[in-house]
């Protein structure tokens, strides 16, 4: 069997800092920033260029600078959580682990680097590896493929609505979750 977990939301605390970097980045370029609200609800695990596509802005400035201030923050704030370190120490010794993101590749490894985590990982896919990102199941279908597995085989972890979507359409086994406090060992409990 191979679990494969969402990033942000999931195995780092990155939501808000996601939300934090695309706002300043916003203010920069002279747009108006986006509200927590329809940030959680309508742009949550999307990766920025389609987020400033559901607002209609077409700006290179604000990819770059968002890519920029995000590694800042991940610098400033990415730290170990014990509990994920042993979770993913236990589980990588009886399954392969994955980890397929909305963000790009570079700041998933930085992300997983900083908290200490990248070591557990057979793979990590970023959007940037991909062509159609979250809620489309591509990424998830990806994986299966270079790990050489079925979905049937798989099971996902994800918190935002558009990576359970996509997760629930790749076919494999879906367990969502409300957030990062949420994913723990005791969450694989009945599944592994």
């Amino acid at each position: 069997m191979v679990i494969i977990f969402d990033l942000d939301g999931v195995l780092v605390d990155a939501t808000e800092w996601h939300y934090e970097a695309l706002n300043k980045a916003l203010i920069q370029c002279g747009y108006k920033p986006i509200n927590r609200v329809d940030h959680i609800s309508k742009y949550n695990g999307l990766p920025t260029k389609q987020k400033l596509k559901l607002m209609n802005i077409d700006d290179p400035r604000i990819v770059e600078l968002k890519k920029k201030y995000t590694s800042d923050i991940i610098w400033k704030k990415c730290l170990p959580n014990q509990e994920k370190i042993l979770m993913l120490k236990y589980l990588s010794e009886k399954y392969k682990i994955a980890c397929c993101s909305n963000a790009i590749k570079e700041s998933v490894v930085d992300m997983l680097k900083k908290s200490e985590l990248y070591e557990y990982f057979d793979l990590i896919l970023g959007n940037d590896e991909i062509e159609k990102p979250k809620p489309d199941p591509e990424i998830y279908l990806k994986a299966f493929d270079i790990l050489g597995v079925k979905p049937e085989d798989c099971l996902i972890v994800e918190d935002a609505p558009h990576g359970i979507e996509a997760a629930k359409a790749s076919g494999a086994r879906v367990l969502a979750v409300r957030g990062y406090d949420d994913v723990n060992l005791f969450l694989f409990r009945g599944f592994i």
